[in-house]
């Protein structure tokens, strides 16, 4: 079973003369324990794409399974609850980590728990564990002004698998880091793919942060223009 199946998705913005194809027929899959790149140009629809297979953006024609569960086909499937799916099945990191900054580390890993039902107790365990995993556990208590950019993408990363998500998504997760702290990052989502037999999709521009990635699908204007397969 593949974790991430794509077929001929599209979406347009508009109607008529106005209308705007962002991406158009994108069809690929991703299997657990995958990691794979969608890489282009700002402004070639690649945020669409993940954006569309992440439940927040209703794609206008084509198919999209997550993990075993049709989520679309020629719009959302109707009486699906989008929002119970998000939290069982998929996992967000973003370009900024978006952490809340009256929370500490250990608290912005524990309301992602909290929110799925699990008790305190439960939360801080499981956030306490993700944490010392990615070498955060001296930075438990420290709030996200105290974190460098690559400690606080380490706690977004932390947050995105608190609940144990088969499909994390990730929009330019190093965008805001620097080569070194990116590359660490972009390692560190290779680990924990094959670790947790996670699919992993990240969307990037940089060519340099693609290194031991499974495939690279490159978007140019909308469409799927390449793949490459990478030795793992």
């Amino acid at each position: 079973m593949y974790a991430i199946e794509v077929e001929k998705l599209t979406k347009i913005y508009g109607k008529g003369e106005t209308a705007v194809t962002a991406i158009a027929d994108a069809t690929f899959q991703v299997k657990p324990g995958e990691l794979v790149a969608i890489l282009g140009p700002s402004g070639s629809g690649k945020t669409t794409l993940l954006t569309s297979i992440g439940l927040i953006n209703e794609p206008t024609h084509g198919k999209v399974v997550i993990d075993g569960a049709n989520i679309a086909d020629e719009g959302w499937i109707p009486g699906l609850d989008l929002k119970r799916i998000r939290r069982e099945k998929l996992g967000f990191i973003f370009q900024a980590h978006n952490l809340i900054p009256f929370l500490t580390a250990l608290e912005n890993v524990m309301i992602a728990l909290e929110i799925n039902h699990l008790t305190k107790t439960e939360a801080k365990h499981r956030a306490t564990e993700l944490l010392i995993s990615l070498n955060l556990g001296h930075r438990l208590n420290n709030y996200p002004t105290a974190l460098s950019g690559g400690e606080a993408q380490r706690v977004a990363i932390a947050r995105a698998l608190a609940n144990k998500p088969k499909v994390i998504l990730a929009d330019e997760p190093t965008a805001a880091l620097d080569t070194e702290n990116g590359k660490n990052v972009m390692a560190l989502l290779k680990k924990l793919a094959v670790e947790n037999h996670s699919a992993i999709l990240v969307v990037t521009h940089d060519h340099r942060m693609v290194e031991g990635f499974d495939k690279i699908f490159e978007v140019r204007d909308g469409v799927i223009a390449q793949e490459t397969k990478r030795d793992s």
